[in-house]
């Protein structure tokens, strides 16, 4: 098994699902893209153990939750662990009324039956450059 540019395609549209669904406040999309037992940690630290932990979380925030916000992903890197286990690196920005907030999600994706599948990702934010050089 190897991976092709049809696989980075496929991660890519789960990374624009992810966006869609999180902007769209949609938590049945958002929820369709992970594996059963899957492992979410939000930006908040709030850690998450197999979808129906994922779902009732998604359904009680998701709703309401975008209200002012918008959110968009930018693709840093992507490590193929082995041809079905990708690293996915992404910039999350999120724009608020207050201004941008940064987060810097790590998910890692497993290939089953054909289709990407979220599997075991964190979100942290990102310290701001004089936040960065102060924990340095």
């Amino acid at each position: 098994m190897t991976t092709t540019d049809t696989d980075l395609e496929a991660i890519l549209q789960v990374v624009a699902t992810v966006e869609h669904a999180q902007n769209n406040e949609l938590p049945d999309e958002f929820l369709q893209l992970f594996r059963s037992d899957a492992i979410w940690t939000t930006g908040g630290g709030k850690r998450l153990f197999g979808l129906e932990e994922i779902s009732a979380f998604t359904h009680q925030v998701l709703p309401g939750g975008m209200a002012g916000l918008s959110m968009k992903f930018e693709l840093e890197h992507v490590l193929f662990i082995r041809p079905d286990v990708a690293a996915v690196k992404l910039k999350q920005i999120y724009t608020t009324p207050d201004g941008l907030d940064i987060g810097s999600p790590l998910w890692v994706l497993a290939k089953e039956n054909g289709k990407w599948l979220l599997t075991a990702c964190q979100n942290i934010i990102v310290l701001d450059d004089s936040d960065a050089e102060a924990a340095a």
